[in-house]
């Protein structure tokens, strides 16, 4: 992504669907824009229920539930990021392994990946925990 202010001449968004972002904070964030410098790669419903062997309703619940993000396409159809199909791994390992219902398995999921940020950062900074990643 490149940061260009509103209304520059140049690149357009390319094909993404989506609206420009504004970035930064102070007097200039609101002519900040970002624009996609190459199609940002999206997987439709169907193909990330064929991936991950879920029935699409499910799924859909998922997004309704907070579980996993979607966004929508210009036609209106739910539209994936390319590692959705892990993050539905993911809460069914949970799911299966730790007989968690829904609700619990969002909040797990958010303790996670606050887990692996401040391991990210230990080991940016040099140190490492005591013990190794339990997941």
């Amino acid at each position: 992504m490149i940061d260009r202010p509103a209304g520059a001449a140049g690149i357009g968004r390319a094909g993404t669907g989506d609206r420009p972002v504004r970035t930064g904070t102070g007097p200039t964030a609101a002519t900040a824009v970002r624009y996609a410098l190459v199609p940002v790669r999206r997987l439709s419903l169907d193909a990330v229920a064929r991936r991950s062997g879920l029935h699409p309703d499910l799924i859909r619940r998922f997004v309704a539930l907070g579980l996993v993000d979607a966004d929508r396409d210009a036609s209106g159809h739910l539209v994936f990021d390319p590692t959705a199909p892990a993050v539905l791994a993911r809460i069914q390992r949970l799911r299966s392994g730790l007989c968690l219902n829904y609700a619990s398995i969002g909040l797990v999921l958010d303790l996670l990946d606050r887990i692996s940020l401040l391991e990210a950062a230990l080991r940016g900074r040099g140190t490492r925990s005591e013990n190794p990643p339990w997941t």
